[in-house]
């Protein structure tokens, strides 16, 4: 293991924000991270823990007076039963690099969630999704270890309670278990996913028939619709999408629907419709509009941006300055998919 102290999380987190942990500890293997959480239990027992991944769904509002602890648990290993390969995949490995890497390798249903930001790891506690897939519908099972204990636990899809943007880790089993891999079941025969963010169109654009996509072309349209709305949070600090797409009762939308009727929806069920939370946002003028440091981009409402040199509490505050104006033009509770991290949030 390698601990660091006053440690810069400047590197550890895509807004951009500065912020320093007390201490850093990076592991390397499931024995490593048991050794590690032995140590802290002896050394340090009243310290506050916080496993992080990338840091690409992280808001720091202040410095972390605790012990921060990142996986450099890597590798990819590849089973073959049937029609299906069995993907087990270290928690520290790029997300991105691993969808590159089925696709190439022919193991499909990772295409629509290409260049989504962070680590695989997670992706099983966020439930990552785009463009009509969630990591769900391909995890077949999470290994951990528990955090207080250092005992490894292996969770099925069902134990980890998936939902939208959800699980048993963001919940009821926050901060108690560190992923150290997971577990995909992909098929080996191409079904692509196209009816959902005009994947058909953008196919179309780029020359390709929809009805003979290959995996690498609808990988690639992904990448280029991702790259066209989102920003690089290379050159503009952000989180990518920070607030969850609210699902509404059916009498709602369609009382919205009235005074807004080409308001874009997805039908869930009969009683409940998902209404893209950057349409509210940008409805209610926020759209390329600045608070301070802290703006909302000028491509897509839903991400908020770090304009250079603002804080974890300037994004806050523009985070709950545009939640106010929706709720008060549309009555909907918009919430964030970004964690926050210190402060009094």
């Amino acid at each position: 293991m390698t601990i660091q102290q006053n440690y810069s999380l400047l590197p550890h987190n895509t807004f951009g924000i500065e912020a320093t942990a007390r201490y850093f500890i990076t592991y390397d293997s499931v024995a490593d991270l048991q050794d590690t959480i032995q140590l802290i239990h002896s050394e340090y027992p009243s310290m506050p823990i916080l496993h992080i991944g990338g840091g690409s769904n992280l808001l720091f509002l202040s410095d972390y007076d605790g012990i921060i602890l990142h996986s450099g648990i890597k590798g990819i290993d590849v089973t073959i039963q049937g029609d299906h390969a069995y993907v087990r995949v270290g928690a520290a490995v790029v997300w991105d690099e691993l969808v590159e890497f089925c696709v190439n390798n022919g193991y499909y249903g990772l295409e629509n969630l290409s260049l989504i930001p962070g680590e695989v790891g997670a992706s099983a506690v966020q439930n990552i999704g785009a463009y009509g897939a969630e990591a769900k519908d391909v995890i077949e099972s999470v290994e951990t270890v528990c955090l207080q204990d250092g005992a490894p636990r292996i969770f099925t899809n069902g134990e980890c309670e998936y939902a939208y943007r959800s699980s048993i880790f963001k919940h009821d089993l926050k901060g108690l278990y560190a992923i150290t891999h997971v577990c995909f079941k992909l098929p080996l025969q191409f079904t692509p996913q196209l009816d959902y963010g005009g994947i058909r169109n953008a196919l179309c654009n780029d020359g390709i028939t929809p009805e003979k996509v290959q995996a690498k072309e609808l990988r690639n349209t992904i990448i280029n619709i991702r790259n066209t709305k989102l920003p690089d949070p290379r050159i503009q600090g952000n989180a990518g999408s920070f607030f969850m797409n609210p699902v509404v009762h059916r009498n709602v939308f369609e009382k919205i629907l009235k005074d807004y009727p080409n308001m874009p929806f997805y039908e869930i069920d009969k009683e409940q419709v998902k209404i893209p939370a950057g349409w509210l946002i940008e409805q209610c003028g926020w759209k390329g509009k600045s608070l301070g440091n802290a703006a909302v981009h000028d491509q897509q409402a839903l991400v908020l941006v770090n304009k250079g040199g603002a804080k974890g509490k300037d994004i806050l505050r523009l985070c709950e300055t545009v939640r106010s104006d929706v709720k008060q033009q549309f009555d909907i509770d918009i919430h964030p998919e970004v964690n926050f991290i210190g402060g009094e949030a």
